[in-house]
C-alpha cells in the first residue's frame, strides 16, 4: 500500500492549498470555509523555504477564522525535522483562536516515504491549543509524544511506517476524556518500529478514553500479538468498531480474537489486509456473522517465500 493522495478534505472541509507567491487567493473571501494547506516545494520553480511561505499564509489569511490547518512538506523532509513547523504555528497562537483540526505531515510518496518524514515533538501543539478537536499524524521518525491532559480532543490519528514505543506509550498515559477515535499504525522494526503490547497497556485499558468508540491498531508486522492483547483488553468493550487492518495478521492471530472476550456488541471489525488463510477467513466471516458483527475480510495476502522461510510485512513500512 502506498499513499498516493493528498488530503482533499480534512475537518469536513475542502482542502485549499495556499500555493506559491504567484498564487492568487482573492476568490476566497471566507477563510474559515476551507481547511488551508501550507506547504512548499523544495525541487519547484519558485523555491521558498517553510517559514517564508508560513509567514505569507500569515499575513495573507485572516487567521482568526482558520478552524483547519494542514501541513504539508516543509523542504526536504527527510533532512529538517517538523520543529520549524512546530514554532512557526505556536507563533500565531494568539491569532489561530478557531483552530479545531490540525494535520502534521501531509505527504504523498512523490515528496517522501513515511518513514522518511521527521518529525519533532508536537507536544506543544496540544498544549498549546486547548480547543483542539483532531490532530493528524504522519510519519514516525523522531517523532515525540509526552502525555498531556487534552479535555477536547476528540480525534487523534497517527501514521507511522514504525511506530517509537514511547509515543504509544505516551497516548495511553494521556487523559483525552472526550477522545472518540483513536487510530495507530505500528508499522516495522526494521522502519522504526519499538512499540509492543506493553507500550500501548494504557491505550488497551481504556481508564483515561472513556469516550473512545473507535480503536484502530493497523499495519503492525506484529499484528498477531495486538490481536491476542486487545482479546483480552478492557477497552474493547466500550468500542464500537475496531480496526487491525493493514498488518500481518494470519490464522494464529484471527484465532485469539475470536477466543477472547465477546465482539457482538461491536458494529464493525476490520482485518482487512491479512494473512489468514481460506480457511480462516472462513472461521472468522462464520463468526462474525453469528454475532451480527460487520467484517471486512479483503484484501487476503499470501507471504513472500524466500530461502524456504515465509515473509509477512504490513501494509506501509518504508
Amino acid at each position: 500500500m502506498t499513499i498516493d493522495q493528498h488530503l482533499d478534505t480534512f475537518h469536513d472541509l475542502p482542502v485549499r492549498r495556499f500555493g506559491p507567491p504567484s498564487a492568487d487567493h482573492s476568490g476566497v473571501t471566507d477563510h474559515g470555509s476551507v481547511a488551508w494547506r501550507v506547504h512548499v516545494d523544495p525541487y519547484g520553480d519558485e523555491e521558498e523555504a517553510f517559514t517564508e511561505a508560513f509567514g505569507r499564509f500569515r499575513e495573507t489569511v485572516e487567521l482568526e477564522q482558520v478552524s483547519a490547518l494542514v501541513i504539508g512538506s516543509w523542504g526536504e523532509v527527510y533532512d529538517s525535522d517538523s520543529s520549524q513547523v512546530v514554532e512557526s504555528i505556536l507563533a500565531v497562537k494568539d491569532r489561530l483562536t478557531s483552530l479545531r483540526a490540525l494535520f502534521i505531515g501531509d505527504l504523498v510518496l512523490e515528496e517522501a516515504e513515511i518513514s522518511w518524514i521527521e518529525q519533532s515533538d508536537l507536544t506543544p501543539l496540544l498544549e498549546a491549543f486547548p480547543a483542539l478537536e483532531v490532530l493528524g499524524i504522519r510519519g514516525g521518525t523522531d517523532l515525540v509524544l509526552k502525555p498531556v491532559e487534552h479535555a477536547a480532543l476528540r480525534t487523534l490519528l497517527i501514521e507511522t511506517g514504525g511506530l517509537p514505543g514511547e509515543v504509544a506509550r505516551a497516548v495511553g498515559d494521556s487523559r483525552f476524556p472526550a477522545l472518540e477515535r483513536l487510530e495507530l499504525w505500528i508499522g516495522q522494526e526494521s522502519y522504526g518500529c519499538t512499540t509492543t503490547t506493553e507500550h500501548l497497556a494504557g491505550v488497551l485499558a481504556g481508564t483515561r478514553l472513556p469516550a473512545l468508540h473507535h480503536l484502530g491498531l493497523r499495519n503492525a508486522d506484529e499484528q498477531d500479538a495486538v490481536a491476542a492483547a486487545v482479546a483480552a483488553a478492557p477497552v474493547v468493550r466500550q468500542l464500537r468498531t475496531l480496526d487491525l487492518s493493514m498488518g500481518a495478521l494470519t490464522d494464529a492471530g484471527a484465532d485469539a480474537l475470536l477466543a477472547g472476550q465477546s465482539l457482538a456488541h461491536l458494529r464493525s471489525l476490520d482485518l482487512s489486509y491479512h494473512y489468514l488463510s481460506d480457511d480462516g477467513v472462513a472461521r472468522v466471516q462464520a463468526a462474525m456473522d453469528a454475532a451480527g458483527v460487520a467484517v471486512d475480510l479483503s484484501d487476503q495476502q499470501q507471504p513472500y517465500v524466500h530461502g524456504g522461510e515465509e515473509h509477512r510485512y504490513s501494509a506501509v513500512g518504508e
